[in-house]
């Protein structure tokens, strides 16, 4: 990919909070059109990197540019449009549990909708087909009027999901969105995010390393906050993973 323009630029990029570590001396660039895995043991710093990588976290050291911008720098209405190209899904889903799954489907495009019509749509919600058409690629096309307090944690996590397809972003991040989901579901998941036609760029964190390698085309390994692996996904073997998920 080093022909194609940088999305995500971290130099010497870290993260703390308080006295905690989490991040140290980070150096990563992903291009447009890769699909990168973020793989590590639980408290490795793959939550808190992809908080990172969608902007909603600053570097306390360092420096970070996405989409050759760096998102604390900018004014609010720059900072809204840069947000509207990056579509996130975190571990707690973010969704409303007590509407219906068409309002939270509909808010991944609250970005391009006036005020007005953002509150006209919690009454009449609008744009039906896309919303539709979005749970049908995600199996969850009954649940369209379902209450989303009713359903399990696989089918929120792929409301979720739902709702980033109707965003329509060029880069996605997305931390663990695949957990609770069964394999074939999964590999299902992650094999639309990989072809979406509006989807340029893919970071993902996974617990799954064959998902991974199975879908994407480069694999980051963290360790205690530090990168220690970092190459095409074809090329990493089992002991690259024992050696990463060895506790030391």
């Amino acid at each position: 990919m080093s022909g194609s323009s940088p999305v995500i630029r971290l130099l010497g990029a870290g993260r703390r909070f308080g006295s905690h570590e989490a991040l140290c001396d980070l150096d990563l660039t992903v291009h447009a059109g890769e699909r990168v895995a973020v793989l590590g043991t639980s408290g490795a710093g793959k939550s808190t990197l992809l908080a990172l990588l969608n902007g909603s976290l600053e570097p306390t050291t360092g420096s970070m540019e996405i989409f050759g911008e760096n998102p604390a720098r900018l004014p609010a209405p720059r900072r809204r449009l840069l947000q509207r190209r990056i579509g996130s899904v975190s571990q707690e889903l973010a969704l409303i549990e007590q509407v219906r799954v068409v309002h939270n489907v509909n808010a991944g495009r609250l970005g391009r909708w006036s005020t007005a019509r953002a509150l006209a749509s919690l009454v009449w919600p609008r744009s039906l087909d896309v919303v539709r058409d979005a749970l049908d690629r995600v199996d969850l096309g009954w649940a369209l009027h379902e209450r989303t307090e009713r359903l399990s944690g696989g089918e929120r996590q792929r409301v979720a999901i739902a709702r980033l397809l109707v965003q329509e972003p060029e880069l996605v991040v997305a931390d663990e969105p695949v957990s609770s989901l069964d394999p074939v579901r999964a590999a299902g998941i992650l094999g639309l995010l990989g072809t979406s036609p509006t989807v340029s760029t893919l970071v993902v964190s996974l617990h799954q390393p064959a998902l991974a390698r199975e879908h994407c085309t480069r694999v980051v390994g963290l360790r205690q906050g530090r990168i220690v692996l970092d190459r095409p996904a074809a090329d990493v073997d089992d002991a690259d993973l024992n050696d990463l998920y060895t506790l030391a």
